[in-house]
Formats: C-alpha cells, structure tokens, sequence
C-alpha cells in the first residue's frame, strides 16, 4: 500500500487535484467534505479553496462510476468509467425502482426532462432539478429524487459539479466535458487496473474486483491488459498484485509517521481486507453499525488508533478524538501535531478535544 500518496516515497507525488486523482483511478467522495481532505492531505500546502478551485476548473468531477458510489474521477474518463464500470450497477436499478414505485419508462423521461433542462450551460441545485422533474409531472418525492439523479448520472447525461454555497449542483455530462477520453472496453479495464494496483498495491485481484464493481473475468481481463506494468509479491503467504514500478524500488523503511484521514479515504475505502490498517476489534468503532458510513480516523504508522469528528464554527473548527487504544501523553501530543495540516486546509484556528 505504498501508492496511497500519504508518506514520502509513495509514488511520483502528484502536484495538483487531476494529477492525485488520476493516480488513484477514482477516489470516495460521496461525502464533500471527506473527499476535499482526501485531496488536501496528499498535497502538503492546500487549502480547501484551492482545491474547490481546482474542481471548478474541473481537473476532477464526482459522479457515480462504480458499485453506485460516488466517487471523484479525472474528468476526461468519466465517459468510459460509466460505461466500463457502472454496467452492474445500471443493470440492478429495476430492483430500486420497483421498491421505489418507479416504472423505467418515467426514469427514462426524468432523463429526457433533466436533459433538456440543463441543455446549453445550465446548472442546477438539487432543488431545482426537483422543479423541473414536478413541473414535468415526474413524482419525484421521497427518495425518488435522488434515485433519479444517479440514474441520469449513471446513464452520462448528467455528472455532479462543484457546490456554489453549500447547496450541491447538477450539469450536463457532455458540456462539462466537451472532450472526454474514450478508450474501447479492453483498454479502459487495463487502465483502471493499472491505476488501482499502482495506488492501493500490494493487494489482491479480489479487492480489485470489490473496488471497481468488475466481474471475477473483467478483473482478470484488466490485470493481464495491463501487461509488465503490473507484477507479483509474495506477501504472508498471498500472492498479490503491485505495479512493477513500486517492486523494482523494493519495501520502504518502516516509519512513526501520523495522518489524520477523512471518514470515506481510499486508505480504508479501497480495500475489503482491512486487517492491514486495523484492529478487526475496532471496525465496528469505524463503521457504527456496518452501515457503510465510515468516521474519519486518526493513523499512526500505518494503523488506525482512534476516531474524530469535525465540529465547523464561525471562527473555529472544533475536532473531538476518540481513541481506539490507549495513547499516552506523548502520543496525544503527536496527535494534536497530525492535525495541524488539517488546520491550515480549513483555514480556521483548530482545537482538538478527547472524548
């Protein structure tokens, strides 16, 4: 996992948000905030507003490229990621829409109607999709609205662009992206392969397959796509995937290092085996309920020792921790040091609490 650009010498530290988020392939986002530090993090110096700025310019996008998820992906390759990658997850919205109510043919004129709504530079609050879609006569109340939204999505008429204020917005995928990449099914699985194994390598072909959505044939089909980028490392006994690039530099000295990483970070996020980062006792800490919500965690030399939530106020943001270990006056010391950067992204005076 030496590709996760979280400590010197993971990989070719990109400079800027389109560099961070080709790297990765995609990366969680579906909560904004944890997706902004996702960003900050792996690029020592930023602050929120730049990297607002860079989505605005859009060096990235967020949208709905695999397993139904949001997810930031080069804005280029949101085309080809939604079509190689979200096949499963279009092929199962029927299941959502009979629970929903919803018949196919008022999903796909919802399309139609968003469509021709955004057409020529428009740019919709969630709200306002929800006028358009009532004014055409679509039911969209409930959780109908946001089912289809992701259906637009996932079908490439529409894709998430920035917040303006705190409100969430919708624009046409086409106009966002005038030039997208558009690579043929085969050469879009290598690239996808080749970009996950390179950031979240050494790992296995089954966390790659759980991570992108791809059947156990599409996984194997990417993998060998790839070619001599990808190589592999004998690790405990498992054979695992890494890119030839990260083992020709061999392992990286151990470190005493600490990150602060928000709840939905690729460092747990990218993987279905997380023994590696953390104690299986402290998952349920992680995940309350394993309802798929992830707190933001607190990591020290490579393994996760407590949790922390964020409390934004006019003039100070307030961080509350909670161990998951026993961490000594030292170690909370260096704890409050870790959050330092996080300080500096949100811009605000930062004070750490202890639960």
């Amino acid at each position: 996992m030496a590709g996760l650009l979280l400590r010197p010498g993971d990989g070719p530290r990109p400079g800027d948000v389109a560099g961070v988020v080709e790297w990765f392939g995609a990366m969680q986002a579906q909560d904004v905030a944890s997706g902004l530090w996702s960003l900050g993090v792996r690029l020592p110096g930023a602050t929120a507003d730049d990297v607002r700025e860079a989505l605005e310019r859009r060096e990235a996008l967020r949208t709905w490229p695999m397993r139904g998820t949001v997810h930031l992906v080069p804005s280029r390759d949101a085309h080809w990621m939604l079509a190689t990658l979200g096949e499963r997850a279009l092929a199962g919205a029927a299941r959502r829409r009979a629970v929903l109510g919803l018949e196919e043919a008022t999903a796909d004129r919802a399309v139609d109607v968003l469509g021709a709504a955004l057409a020529g530079g428009g740019r919709f609050t969630r709200d306002q999709c929800r006028q358009a879609l009532t004014a055409a006569g679509v039911d969209c109340t409930g959780q109908r609205l946001y089912h289809l939204l992701w259906y637009a999505s996932q079908r490439g008429v529409l894709c998430i662009a920035p917040h303006v204020g705190t409100e969430q917005t919708f624009v046409l995928l086409d106009e966002w992206v005038p030039d997208p990449h558009r690579p043929d099914r085969e050469e879009a699985l290598g690239i996808i392969a080749l970009r996950y194994f390179r950031s979240h390598g050494p790992t296995t072909r089954q966390d790659f397959a759980g991570w992108t959505g791809l059947t156990a044939a599409d996984a194997r089909r990417g993998i060998a796509v790839a070619g001599d980028a990808l190589g592999t490392v004998r690790v405990d006994g498992v054979d695992m995937i890494v890119s030839t690039a990260r083992r020709e530099a061999g392992p990286l000295p151990p470190v005493d290092d600490w990150w602060t990483l928000p709840g939905f970070d690729e460092y747990l996020l990218g993987f279905k085996d997380r023994a590696l980062m953390v104690d299986p006792a402290h998952l349920s800490a992680i995940i309350p309920g394993g309802n798929g919500v992830f707190q933001a965690t607190v990591v020290r030399g490579g393994r996760v020792v407590g949790t922390w939530k964020r409390t934004v106020g006019r003039k100070q943001t307030t961080v509350r921790v909670t161990p998951l270990v026993a961490l000594g006056a030292a170690e909370r010391s260096r704890t409050e040091q870790a959050f330092g950067p996080y300080g500096a992204f949100v811009g605000q005076p930062l004070r750490v609490d202890w639960a």
